[in-house]
């Protein structure tokens, strides 16, 4: 196959495969031993795959992935890609075995499933860190709900606020954004495996039960979108993961500005930022910085995928192939960043007197109004008495109007306890699902999965 190619053409459409495809080749395996295991069971003569040959190629598929885990395993420009080099060291070990296991599968369909086994086990831990972020900002918040902050629009003083308020605002954003990662884990979840390049097979296989062995709710019902699917799926994903990084960004962009010496009002952890080479006093925001950039870079990720999908014809096109560079890039990217920022949330400090310093008698100019108003002012003429008269609002104290604000919509009327049970509905759904998917995978490989630490030949 590859002696007839052209190398500077196999270098060049090979790619970055032979790299990127190691981040693949665990999925790749798990997908291998669910064909092969279905392929087991098609009623012809002889078998294609006799019970103990099932086992024989699911023991060193196991194998396999002990060698991607230990960083031992490689992929070579003549393998192009990770499913021919998984198929390369099967027939190194086992002969025709190996030889078989490509039977009614294409390589489309392949990477199709190794794509969506990829993002269903990395959503699962990407919902599970931005649940950890919420619950960090919800801690947060509770502990300094009564410690005024300034309320602000156009960055500019409005309204009085708390550290309460502005600490759920961005958990709650997660908390929003956690069900579009769960809906984007749900478009995920079927099974492309057995729609070959896209029109399927003339061999009787059965779709049904290669999707459940690898766990998911059910296959594709039309093998033609099966194919025409990939690429649509990653951009779903990373548009749900878009949603993360915007709702991080912000968040890294208030902690920048908050913890300039000109605000004060949080102090960032030493260790999480960086000196400079020339000045010994700098103490830097490198890493909310790096969030904030970064934030760019995975938005890039989700137009560049959409940008290749969407002009392509039914069936597959070899453009596909460019998607998966920024699918990998745009979930790790997300994932890192909602790391960092737990561990950082958990150490942040609050200055108690710079917060109360930035309060103006013009904070409390639009409650003022309000409460003219209630006295039977009309709005307008309240409105224009206030602005006139701001002086008369020198002696408010923060503490009492953050009590007077006392209701649902308002800095001192927060409802922690609700937005806690999300995150507590969100994390049981996460161990669920996961629970769910290791069970199957570790039947299917007849290992405790993910610890893959031995073969167990008795357990199929």
């Amino acid at each position: 196959m590859v002696g007839r190619i052209d190398s500077e053409v196999l270098s060049f459409t090979v790619g970055k495969d032979i790299v990127l495809d190691v981040a693949l080749a665990e999925a790749d395996c798990i997908g291998s031993a669910a064909h092969v295991a279905m392929l087991s069971r098609i009623r012809v003569k002889p078998r294609l795959f006799t019970a103990q040959a099932t086992k024989r190629v699911i023991a060193e598929l196991v194998n396999i992935i002990r060698k991607v885990r230990s960083g031992s395993f490689r992929i070579s420009t003549d393998d192009q890609d990770v499913h021919l080099a998984i198929e390369r060291i099967l027939t190194r070990k086992l002969g025709d075995l190996g030889r078989k296991i490509h039977t009614a599968r294409s390589r489309n369909d392949q990477v199709a499933v190794d794509l969506r086994l990829y993002g269903k086990e990395q959503l699962l831990h990407m919902m599970h860190e931005s649940l950890a972020l919420a619950e960090a900002l919800l801690k947060f918040a509770r502990k300094h709900v009564f410690f005024p902050m300034v309320g602000r629009t156009h960055l500019r003083p409005a309204m009085p606020s708390s550290v309460g308020l502005w600490a759920s605002a961005h958990a709650e954003s997660l908390l929003d954004d956690f069900s579009l990662l769960k809906g984007a884990y749900e478009f995920n979840n079927r099974c492309p495996l057995g729609s070959g390049a896209g029109y399927g097979v003339s061999l009787k296989i059965d779709r049904d039960l290669t999707a459940r062995l690898l766990g998911f709710t059910c296959p594709h019902h039309n093998v033609l979108y099966a194919s025409n699917a990939r690429g649509k799926c990653e951009s779903v994903v990373l548009s749900a993961v878009s949603q993360v990084m915007l709702s991080i960004s912000r968040l890294a962009e208030d902690l920048i500005l908050y913890s300039m010496p000109e605000f004060g009002y949080f102090s960032l952890p030493e260790e999480y930022c960086t000196g400079s080479s020339i000045m010994p006093q700098k103490n830097n925001p490198d890493v909310l910085e790096l969030v904030r950039a970064r934030a760019w870079r995975v938005l890039s990720c989700t137009s560049t995928v959409t940008g290749i999908v969407k002009g392509l014809p039914s069936g597959y096109s070899r453009d596909l192939q460019e998607t998966k560079e920024p699918f990998i890039d745009g979930i790790q990217i997300t994932r890192s960043c909602l790391r960092i920022l737990v561990l950082l949330v958990k150490k942040l400090k609050v200055d108690r007197k710079a917060l109360l310093a930035g309060f103006t008698p013009q904070v409390f100019a639009a409650d003022r109004v309000l409460e003219l108003v209630a006295k039977n002012m009309p709005f307008r003429q309240a409105y224009n008495y206030v602005k006139k008269h701001l002086a008369e609002l020198e002696q408010v104290d923060p503490l009492t109007a953050l009590d007077e604000r006392a209701r649902l919509d308002a800095p001192s009327g927060l409802k922690f306890n609700v937005l806690e049970l999300y995150v507590g509905t969100g994390r049981n759904f996460v161990n669920k699902e996961r629970k769910k998917y290791y069970a199957c995978i570790s039947k299917l490989l007849a290992v405790k999965y993910p610890e893959v630490v031995s073969f167990v030949s008795n357990r199929r």
